[in-house]
């Protein structure tokens, strides 16, 4: 700042011309202004100046003093390349998924892309479901990456994450606003990886933080396609599908065929069933993918079988 400072300028030979088109303050302007007055410099022309924009400034008005807006970019060759370079990082997007020079969001090369692109989706969709099972302030979220994916560039992955736990009470979010909007309403947002997964490939959890406590989820990639393999601690192997039934039960005899029976009353078909429990006669959760909307009334009765905790529809 002020490297042309009033004693310096005092010492430059008279009727010195002074252009400043690198940075505002380099040059102090009160004293340029008095030595133009003076004549001592001879002249001077800024396109940069301590305040931008310069709606008013000292050297205005001065006969010998030529202003202009800060346009070192605006040349016909930098516009140019602008463009082209626009049409390119547009290009890779939309062919690769590549995502490069991004002011808000992760970047991604063309040669990574389609690496992340399986686990984006995975991301995302655990994410879904953890927002989903959510009805109390989130504290913190913690996302862990085992195995091969640990090598990747996780960002995207854990904006991905963000986007879906969020969803259900943002709904325009998505993975380039989700790390902004978590900071926004102080929720924790941690990461951790290990490079060996004792059972998957590669495995995502994701670990939510809310007033009543935790709740943990995870999921891996089997050939292409995202699965769920884990809800409070209980093993299962379920694809996501459009439109899920979630159930947490007592693992008693009779349940399965309750279920059943219900949505089959309702007339909303089965596509597909998984099942988890911690042990036989304990605590155990059934993944319902259903080809229809089931209502709330369905919910309602699901809800009233015997040995069911908790009953909602999950949709991806």
């Amino acid at each position: 700042r002020n490297i042309l400072s009033a004693g310096s300028l005092a010492k430059t030979k008279k009727g010195v011309l002074i252009v400043n088109c690198a940075r505002g303050g380099l040059v102090d302007e009160a004293a340029l202004r008095a030595l133009l007055d003076s004549g001592h410099v001879g002249g001077a022309a800024f396109d940069v100046f301590v305040e931008e924009p310069a709606t008013a400034n000292v050297l205005f008005g001065a006969p010998n003093f030529i202003a202009t807006p800060h346009l070192g970019a605006s040349t016909l060759e930098a516009q140019e390349n602008v463009a082209l370079q626009v049409a390119e990082q547009m290009s890779d997007y939309l062919l690769t998924g590549a995502v490069t020079n991004a002011l808000n969001s992760p970047s991604v090369s063309a040669e990574e892309a389609p690496k992340l692109k399986p686990f984006v989706a995975l991301a995302e969709r655990i994410g879904a479901f953890a927002g989903q099972m959510i009805d109390v302030e989130i504290k913190a979220v913690e996302l862990a990456y085992e195995g091969e994916v640990a090598q990747l560039n996780t960002r995207p992955l854990t904006a991905a994450a963000l986007a879906g736990v969020m969803r259900p009470i943002l709904a325009e979010i998505n993975m380039v606003s989700a790390p902004a909007a978590a900071r926004e309403r102080g929720v924790a947002v941690t990461e951790s990886k290990l490079d060996d997964s004792p059972v998957f490939e590669s495995l995502v959890r994701i670990t939510v933080t809310t007033t009543m406590g935790k709740r943990s989820f995870a999921g891996t990639v089997v050939a292409g396609a995202p699965r769920i393999v884990e809800v409070k601690g209980m093993e299962l192997d379920a694809p996501f599908g459009p439109t899920m039934l979630y159930v947490n039960n007592q693992d008693k005899p009779g349940f399965i065929g309750a279920v059943g029976a219900l949505l089959a009353d309702a007339r909303v078909n089965i596509a597909t069933f998984n099942l988890g429990r911690v042990a036989a006669g304990e605590d155990a959760i059934c993944l319902i993918g259903v080809d229809q909307e089931p209502d709330e009334g369905l919910v309602g009765r699901i809800r009233a079988l015997p040995h069911v905790k908790e009953a909602r529809i999950l949709r991806f």
